[in-house]
């Protein structure tokens, strides 16, 4: 079978996609070829001169690209909140939403909320703007929501009592593996949900391999990685972009590269961690993040 480049996406014209932590790494790369594509391109971000720096890389290397910049800090809630309005109050419908925006392994430390930043950013924020865009979503012929996740899901683990990691002491790894393990119930939380309430949104997932970005700024063993071991950010979009594009992709899809150990190559359909499938831990997550987020379930007809 060949290999799935950029080169095969289909054409996004007259779509509108929002990508998260679009300003570096493979969030820029997924901006960039979306744009390629056609599709007008919301760079979520919170620094407002490194979304410019990102649009004008963007447009000079794609001259004809459609971009605007989407105030989103996915540590603060309120930020967040904010963000979906105005993308409510601007566009009738979001066709793509790429959870990409994330951090790895960082110091010890707090959201504007009060929760461990890792599970706050790359689990909770998402989870508040998945669920406050629905509706565009939802008014889209063909949404999809992709989830990037990570390797370290296979480690992850959910700890309810102490997400977090206030009683056991702050732990960077098991913090970052339980967050993106997170990504994953939360996508097979969603899809169920979207499925009961008869949605075309599509609920899927990717993971970029090894990919050297700024990603691992807070982890001196994993900075300067040889290239051997490490793919481009460019490559390491491609799982993200596939799940966000390919015509064949259905609910909980998930792409991770092809070749050993999934640490590198081209995007494929991947098994679901184990750690992902139990419905009940996906569950218990979704009510949770519903509490912690103080939101309400929009999806609360579509459950049992």
């Amino acid at each position: 079978m060949a290999r799935w480049t950029a080169d095969a996406m289909a054409e996004q014209d007259g779509r509108i996609a929002l990508v998260t932590g679009a300003n570096t790494g493979i969030g820029f790369e997924a901006a960039l070829q979306l744009a390629r594509k056609g599709a007008h391109v919301l760079l979520g971000c919170r620094d407002q001169q490194r979304a410019k720096q990102a649009i004008k890389r963007i447009q000079a290397a794609a001259p004809t690209a459609s971009l605007d910049w989407l105030p989103l800090d996915l540590a603060d809630l309120a930020s967040v909140k904010a963000a979906a309005a105005q993308l409510r109050a601007e566009h009738q419908q979001l066709d793509l939403l790429i959870c990409n925006a994330g951090v790895m392994v960082p110091p010890e430390g707090r959201t504007a909320d009060g929760f461990e930043l890792q599970f706050g950013i790359n689990h909770l924020g998402h989870f508040a703007l998945v669920l406050q865009l629905l509706p565009l979503l939802q008014a889209a012929p063909a949404a999809r929501v992709v989830a990037v996740s990570s390797g370290a899901a296979l480690f992850g683990r959910m700890v309810f009592d102490d997400l977090n990691f206030e009683r056991r002491g702050y732990q960077p790894w098991a913090a970052y593996g339980q967050s993106k393990l997170a990504n994953l119930l939360f996508i097979q939380a969603l899809a169920r949900r979207l499925k009961r309430a008869g949605s075309s949104v599509v609920a899927c997932a990717a993971h970029p391999g090894v990919t050297a970005t700024e990603l691992q700024r807070h982890s001196p063993n994993m900075q300067n990685m040889p290239p051997w071991l490490a793919m481009p950010a460019p490559q390491g979009a491609l799982p993200s972009l596939r799940a966000a594009t390919d015509p064949a992709v259905e609910p909980l899809d998930y792409f991770g590269p092809d070749g050993l150990l999934q640490m590198r190559g081209y995007p494929k359909r991947v098994p679901w961690p184990r750690g992902a499938k139990p419905q009940a831990i996906a569950d218990q997550l979704w009510d949770q993040s519903l509490d912690l987020c103080a939101l309400a379930d929009p999806l609360v007809m579509a459950t049992p």
